[in-house]
């Protein structure tokens, strides 16, 4: 059994923020295999170290830092291994043997997962991950007392403060209706905040301008004023209002307003 818990920084700490998932998966293969025979507790320190200094003559953007804890004997110890841009990119990269070990085992590891991170949208529409388990009892105790937090030296966070912030729940955006004359609808649709928007940040008023017709729905839609953004969503969901028979042949004003509900970013 494989578990990956992947921690996400807060890409926005009022909209995006961080988030710590956990997903399980079964290896058939034996330990020694994942391994490829190789003991972690035999590669020499010295060996790692000449490897480590290649950091210095190649650039990373897409690369890797890695660090594996394994117990050696009554001792713990930590296996360092940086994966360069020209590791994954150049098939001549000349990549070292205990690199070129490692990225195999991550390799090997990531196979028992359907996804990675990768392959997920740039913008999600949700905070919630499909497909995510809750964190096992025994994880979330050891991120929360930083037992992770040295595999993770130099990083810009730690796991455990990554940990606590993802338990803060950020405030939840609304979209209200706040006027509609001189007739409110019976059927009422709310318009979808759309997901860019929110994650930029914008909010306001949306007013509006339509005609009922004689059945109670919306025709001859005019936006009087109100981001742009926000007009598909308001049309969509304003195009499906229904009003009262006596609304017939009237033009109705709404506003309607999008509110994220964030405190404001510090300067």
């Amino acid at each position: 059994m494989v578990e990956k818990v992947t921690l996400t920084p807060a890409g926005d700490t009022c909209i995006r923020p961080p988030t710590i998932e956990m997903e399980a998966s079964a290896i058939s293969d034996p330990v020694r295999v994942v391994l490829e025979g190789r003991d972690p507790c035999a590669i020499p320190e010295k060996a790692l170290q000449k490897e480590l200094k290649r950091r210095k003559q190649g650039l990373v953007f897409s690369g890797a830092e890695i660090s594996m804890h394994v117990q050696c004997g009554g001792k713990e110890r930590t296996i360092r291994a940086d994966v360069l841009d020209r590791d994954m990119f150049d098939p001549n990269a000349g990549t070292p043997e205990n690199t070129s070990w490692t990225m195999r085992l991550l390799a090997r590891l990531d196979k028992a997962f359907p996804s990675g991170v990768l392959d997920r949208p740039t913008f999600a529409s949700s905070t919630e991950p499909a497909g995510t388990a809750a964190l096992d009892g025994n994880v979330e105790r050891a991120l929360a007392s930083g037992e992770y937090d040295g595999l993770f030296v130099g990083a810009p966070d730690r796991p455990s403060d990554l940990y606590r912030a993802s338990q803060i729940q950020p405030p939840l955006s609304e979209v209200l209706l706040r006027s509609s004359e001189p007739f409110q609808p019976e059927d009422f649709m709310r318009p979808a905040y759309p997901p860019i928007a929110r994650l930029a940040r914008i909010e306001g008023a949306v007013m509006v301008t339509f005609q009922v017709d004689a059945n109670g729905g919306v025709t001859d839609m005019q936006f009087e004023s109100g981001h742009p953004m926000f007009r598909a969503a308001v049309e969509k969901a304003v195009s499906e209002w229904k009003f009262p028979k006596e609304a017939a042949n009237h033009r109705i004003k709404a506003t309607i307003d999008f509110k994220t509900n964030c405190p404001p970013r510090p300067r």
